[in-house]
Order: C-alpha cells, then sequence, then structure tokens
C-alpha cells in the first residue's frame, strides 16, 4: 500500500526583521516555526529548529541589514541546519540582497561579492532564492538554481500617482546606472524622462557642473534608485533640481538602507515625499517627516504561495 504524500509548507525567520516575518506569516496564515539560537562565549552561532522538517518545502527569511555580516551568517547556518535536517526544498527569501552593489569588477584585483554570496547560499543548501530589486537584474545569473526576481516598482508608483493625480511628472535617474529603472518607471507613470549626468558630483566626491538631461522646469520630478543608503544621492539631486526649476521633488526606492545621519540630512534637503518600502527594518531614529513606507509583505506572500503551489509568479515579477 502507497502512502499519500502531503506537501508541507514551513516558514523560517532570522532575527533581522521580525516585523516583516509576522506579516508575512499572517498574510499566508502560517506560524513562524520555532527554533532555538544562541551565542557562544567566542561569538559563534547556535541554531537549532524546535519541530520536525523533514519533507518539508521550507521557506527562510532573513533581511541582511546592520549588522549585516551576522544575519548573513545566521542566514548560512539555517540553511545548512534544514539541509541536514532533510527539508525536501529550501527557498530563501532575501528581501534586501546583500552585498548586492559589487556585482562586476570595475578594476583589478576586487572581489565580486553578489556572486560570492549567491556560491555561499548554494552551498549552505538553498534551492532557490526569492528576492526584490536587485541592484542590477543581471545578478540572478549568479546563482545556478531558480530565482524569483520580485518588483516593487508597480506598488510604488501607484501610491504616487493616487497621491500627486494630474501632476506633471518628469522621471529622473541620478546617474547613467538607472536608466533602465527610469524607463520602467517612465512607462508606469506616462512621463517624460531626464538624467543627472554625474552622480558621483551630488555625493560630493569630485567638484563640477551637475549637468541634467531632459526638462524638469515646472514639473513635479521623481527621483528613482534601487536603495538609499546615506541620503547624499537624493539631498544632492532635489537641491538640484530645485535650482533647475522644478516645482516639486519626490524620491522613491525600494530598500531603505539610510545609514548615520541619512534621514536628518534627507528631512533638511527640500524633498517633498521620500517613498520607500520595508524590505528591511527602519528605526524610529532613521525616520523623517517626508517618510512614507509602503508594505512588501502581501508581494512576498503572494510569491511564496505561488511557488509552494508549483504555480506561476510571472505575473508578481510586474506587479
Amino acid at each position: 500500500m502507497t502512502a499519500t504524500v502531503t506537501k508541507r509548507m514551513m516558514f523560517f525567520s532570522g532575527g533581522s526583521h521580525p516585523v516583516l516575518a509576522q506579516e508575512i506569516a499572517a498574510e499566508l496564515g502560517v506560524s513562524i516555526t520555532p527554533q532555538t539560537e544562541h551565542t557562544f562565549a567566542n561569538g559563534e552561532s547556535f541554531v537549532r529548529f524546535d519541530r520536525s522538517v523533514r519533507g518539508s518545502d521550507a521557506f527562510v527569511l532573513q533581511t541582511e541589514t546592520r549588522p549585516i555580516n551576522t544575519w548573513l551568517l545566521q542566514h548560512l547556518i539555517m540553511l545548512d541546519a534544514l539541509k541536514r535536517a532533510s527539508a525536501k526544498r529550501i527557498t530563501v527569501l532575501l528581501p534586501f540582497y546583500p552585498y548586492s552593489r559589487q556585482d562586476k569588477k570595475h578594476y583589478g584585483r576586487e572581489p565580486i561579492t553578489a556572486r560570492l554570496v549567491a556560491d555561499m547560499l548554494a552551498t549552505a543548501g538553498a534551492d532557490r532564492i526569492m528576492t526584490v530589486d536587485l541592484h542590477t537584474a543581471q545578478g540572478q545569473g549568479f546563482f545556478d538554481g531558480p530565482v524569483d526576481h520580485l518588483r516593487a516598482q508597480p506598488m510604488l508608483a501607484e501610491h504616487v500617482l493616487s497621491r500627486y493625480a494630474g501632476a506633471d511628472f518628469t522621471v529622473v535617474a541620478p546617474d547613467s546606472g538607472r536608466v533602465r529603472l527610469a524607463e520602467t518607471w517612465a512607462e508606469l507613470l506616462n512621463a517624460p524622462m531626464a538624467i543627472i549626468q554625474r552622480r558621483d558630483t551630488l555625493e560630493g566626491e569630485h567638484k563640477g557642473i551637475h549637468t541634467v538631461v531632459g526638462d524638469v522646469e515646472g514639473r513635479l520630478c521623481v527621483v528613482v534608485d534601487d536603495m538609499i543608503d546615506t541620503g547624499a544621492t537624493v539631498t544632492g539631486a532635489t537641491k538640484l533640481l530645485l535650482s533647475e526649476g522644478a516645482t516639486e521633488v519626490i524620491t522613491t526606492a525600494t530598500h531603505a538602507v539610510l545609514s548615520g545621519d541619512a534621514g536628518q540630512r534627507i528631512a533638511a534637503c527640500g524633498v517633498k515625499e521620500v517613498v520607500l518600502t520595508d524590505t528591511v527594518p527602519i528605526p524610529d531614529s532613521s525616520r523623517f517627516p517626508q517618510l512614507t513606507v509602503l508594505p512588501i509583505a502581501p508581494l512576498l506572500a503572494d510569491a511564496i504561495q505561488a511557488v509552494f503551489d508549483d504555480a506561476s509568479v510571472e505575473g508578481l515579477f510586474e506587479r
């Protein structure tokens, strides 16, 4: 007599973003699998799951934010534990992919750490990766298994269109590397594009003339990026565009890294609104009055359910 095998979803979370973990679990109608974890006196991490995971379809959430190396290593340890406990399939949930900015060599003797992270995840036991808005889309090729590259831009654009209905938009790329992203936004907002030619001058690395190519005078400028880290680009672009005659400037990005005093700098630069998602936790000390945070949990939960059901996730890429 052949036993009937029933698929079983199990959801796991590291310690980096407990709020997001709870929100995803609530969307899915599941509980977060309990685990025992502690740190040895010499700083080594230990993780053990308190329930059997054998044969399960495991989804493991971790957002590698500060301290990034601590959370990355905890994630790898969790994957190794699941692999050795005979989970059937392990899907890594990385709303914010760590070390993604180092995705190519600019000069000799440099690492490609985005590839290194993919290799470590695969070695630890990952069968699949699910992430949101990679720094560059070609980073999907660093992992040999399936990669679900979800997009937050449609959700962000819906907020912008509803809040600023009827405005004359111009989508602004802060550098040449974000032109493709700006093209996506231009389609979503049905708006023209402009580009700031020298991002390094916005960030204060070099003195020079800030050149804006495109029509921004008398228009609501939407500066688009994948992440906001120090806030230098936001503040520099806002001041530049306002000096070029823009009526207002708003900024949108997916990942709110907001290092150091970024929140204070942005608050004082004259930007109308900064629209981000909660792929990484945003502490109160980094928040500022112009900040709007949209929830990413519904998108991730829909993708998790689709993967578990062996259904198509293609439609979610454009959501």
